[in-house]
């Protein structure tokens, strides 16, 4: 019977391991573009601070991007450059995450699928679903706050303009919390599932170090994205 389970279990993984990537492959992929969107998120926080400085301040920094690399690069070279590797990062960020999702369904229906523990079917779902409704929010984002396709309390004149006019209205405000918080929650468990897949938990001491980094960056991302929409919600930034 033994002997049976392990044919079983090995033309499984080699039919998958045919049918597309390993699931290693999957996760490192997974890992390695998850690890590029928290240095691109951690930036981006930074540049939403900017608001506290003023309007004027924050306008140049949002300048700054567009001159990045000149004149090596055209005008918004750099920039084009970084949103074709997010993009590309995104992409594949989400082709491993649908792709493990599928496996992981298909996997549960096998007669040697073993049950799975409800906190970590909990976890596991919030990551999911929690992972689709980002991916809608930046979506949303994009036409908001990049191309202007989807303008909200009136035309902007400056990022700034745009920034305060979006936060004055409440929905907005909720819409992008909601998010915050999505974020914190994919954050937390993402940093540590990232960790495992590259090895970094090489020892208890290890794992801990790890466990903390993924509170810690959760917790800094969390905090650092909601003050800006809150002090221009309650009038704080006029």
């Amino acid at each position: 019977m033994t002997c049976n389970i392990v044919l079983v279990a090995t033309s499984t993984v080699s039919s998958t391991t045919r049918n597309g990537p390993s699931t290693i492959a999957l996760k490192s992929l997974m890992a390695i573009t998850g690890l590029i969107f928290i240095g691109f998120v951690l930036a981006h926080m930074y540049g939403n601070l900017k608001i506290f400085a003023g309007e004027a301040a924050f306008n140049e920094y949002a300048e700054h991007l567009r001159e990045l690399g000149e004149p090596l690069l055209p005008h918004e070279g750099m920039l084009w450059i970084l949103r074709i590797v997010l993009i590309l990062a995104l992409v594949g960020h989400a082709y491993s995450a649908f792709a493990l999702w599928s496996r992981a369904s298909n996997a549960r229906k096998s007669r040697y699928a073993v049950t799975k523990a409800a906190k970590s079917m909990f976890v596991s779902k919030a990551m999911r679903w929690g992972g689709v409704a980002l991916l809608l929010f930046i979506v949303f984002h994009i036409l908001h706050f990049t191309t202007n396709t989807i303008q909200v309390n009136g035309d902007y004149d400056n990022p700034a303009d745009r920034l305060v006019s979006s936060f004055e209205l409440w929905w907005v405000v909720l819409i992008y919390l909601f998010a915050v918080a999505a974020l914190g929650m994919h954050l937390l468990h993402g940093v540590w599932a990232a960790g495992m897949t590259l090895g970094l938990n090489t020892s208890a001491k290890a794992a801990e170090r790890l466990r903390i980094a993924a509170i810690l960056v959760a917790v800094v991302t969390v905090v650092g994205y909601m003050p800006p929409p809150l002090a221009i919600l309650f009038g704080i930034i006029p």
